[in-house]
């Protein structure tokens, strides 16, 4: 059994009780993802399974059987930054950084759900096949990953001026 990380097959682990956080970093020696509160409640674990966020803390590897999991080191792979990464740099979105990795894996995750029209708590147009990244819709999407410095004024401004050139362009951000 395999899942593929990163661009590279892997073998999932004999035993299925392994959460795919552990996988990453106690086996595959990826420690982008960070394990923060081991619950699901602060996002600093989250990857990118198939395009979709996941809290990997909460995840079982073998439930990535076959899938693609992307991880902080994976969005960038020729070595240079992804423009998320930059616009974080640029707009001080983090202090400590061990939230940094979790927030820019939501981000790429949230600008998924936007391409695919799906409504948030605060998306006003249910029907809509488009849904602006508005100031309301990025802190809402974006709620689930705690940043304990206090750096949401950076991050936010970090989300906003990528996905506002990829909303512009209807490109994704290379």
């Amino acid at each position: 059994m395999t899942i593929t990380i990163n661009g590279s097959p892997v073998e999932l682990p004999g035993d299925p009780r392994v959460s795919l956080l552990d996988l990453l970093r106690e086996h595959l020696h990826l420690f982008g993802a960070k394990k923060g509160c081991n619950q699901g409640a602060c996002g600093a674990c989250t990857v990118l399974v198939d395009g979709e966020r996941v809290l990997s803390c909460l995840a079982l590897a073998v439930q990535c059987e076959g899938r693609e999991v992307t991880t902080i080191e994976g969005l960038a792979p020729q070595g240079d930054l992804h423009p998320l990464q930059k616009a974080f740099v640029e707009h001080d979105g983090f202090q400590c950084g061990y939230c940094t990795p979790g927030q820019i894996c939501s981000a790429m995750g949230m600008a998924q759900e936007l391409r695919q029209g799906v409504p948030s708590h605060v998306t006003a147009d249910l029907c809509t096949e488009r849904i602006a990244l508005s100031h309301d819709e990025l802190r809402e999407r974006m709620s689930g990953n705690v940043c304990r410095c206090g750096a949401y004024n950076g991050i936010v401004a970090a989300i906003s001026e990528t996905f506002e050139t990829f909303e512009d362009s209807e490109k994704e951000p290379a």
